[in-house]
């Protein structure tokens, strides 16, 4: 199945149906009166989060949706029918935007979670209730109310634990081959991943969801390479790990290019905590503590050494991951806590 993460959709809601002219007509009763029925309400149009779904594929080929009209009432009192609503169901993570791409809409999160974006019109109201002591006989009825409509932008953001990041070729796909069940593409030129993976790792019975992501290179923010447009997907990670190779020349010079990506894209990135790794140390049996040094006093961060190829330094970069992740995962919980002990 083709990745698909962002997708434009255009939406209107049902229009209210019209409200009825009718009198009572029948033998034996005289001055029947009024008795036009109510038109029913148009459809709204909701979003919904669901489970199983892990692309917007479904909306490059169906991009308009309209939500059922209501039906006009009639006579005896006769209310016309709801209009259907419709509902998008989307991956969980799913973010609606406007059509400008400036608001936020709605933020789904967790696979349930429903949001209405449009509101059916109201039916109109039948002569029956126009009737009053001065007006026995009205003979006019409401129209219903026009639905609304709307162009959105539906845009996905994977929900992960940890991110993987780095220049092409850094061996991240790799990585998360070796500790997952995930089979992303790996080879030895650059840009093999073209589209983000999930894959669920465990270490000491914690498990952990990390997410790959393409590879940055210099002027992603500008549209370089495949670009920047991925790193949506990580936004919600509570670690990121980045991985240098330490086959390069000049692994200063890779960090800095990824980090100053980072920076340009915003959003926060720049500010999430990071572990950081060099990688394919089986390819540099020698030399590698130039390297280490030089990027350690670069980055000022402690640097940690892997194989995803032997499986070296696998589990100790899993464990300072989920180490990072368990206590995001507390502080979520205590602040929820106090959300929910405080009272106005």
């Amino acid at each position: 199945m083709k990745f698909l993460d962002q997708a434009k959709v255009y939406v209107r809601s049902g229009n209210g149906g019209g409200g009825a002219v009718s009198f009572r007509r029948e033998k034996y009763i005289e001055q029947g009166g009024p008795d036009g029925g109510d038109g029913g309400r148009g459809g709204d149009v909701w979003v919904e989060a669901v489970e199983g779904l892990n692309t917007l594929i479904d909306y490059r080929y169906q991009q308009h949706f309209r939500a059922g009209h209501g039906v006009g009432g009639a006579g005896r009192n006769k209310t016309g029918a709801n209009g259907d609503d419709v509902v998008l169901k989307v991956p969980v993570g799913t973010v609606v935007l406007s059509d400008d791409k400036e608001e936020v809409i709605a933020d789904l999160t967790e696979a349930g979670q429903r949001v209405q974006l449009l509101r059916g019109g109201n039916g109109g109201f039948g002569n029956q209730r126009f009737k009053s002591s001065v007006n026995q006989a009205p003979r006019h009825a409401n129209p219903g109310q026009k639905g609304e409509e709307m162009a959105i932008w539906l845009r996905l953001k994977l929900i992960a634990d940890a991110g993987l990041l780095g220049l092409p070729n850094a061996g991240k796909s790799t990585f998360l081959a070796a500790v997952s069940a995930a089979k992303p593409k790996v080879a030895d030129y650059p840009f093999t991943t073209l589209h983000p993976h999930l894959g669920i790792a465990e270490v000491d019975t914690r498990r952990l969801v990390i997410a790959d992501i393409p590879g940055l290179i210099e002027g992603a923010s500008e549209g370089v390479g495949i670009g920047d447009r991925f790193l949506g997907h990580i936004e919600r990670c509570a670690v990121l790990l980045h991985l240098v190779d330490a086959t390069s020349e000049d692994v200063v010079a890779d960090y800095l290019t990824v980090e100053n990506e980072l920076a340009l894209y915003g959003e926060g990135l720049a500010e999430k905590p990071r572990i950081l790794a060099l990688s394919k140390m089986d390819a540099v049996p020698d030399g590698a503590e130039e390297k280490i040094a030089s990027l350690t006093e670069a980055t000022g961060r402690p640097v940690m050494l892997v194989s995803a190829a032997t499986g070296k330094g696998v589990t100790e970069v899993l464990r300072a991951l989920a180490d990072v992740v368990i206590a995001h995962r507390e502080e979520d919980a205590a602040a929820g806590k106090e959300d929910e002990a405080w009272r106005p």
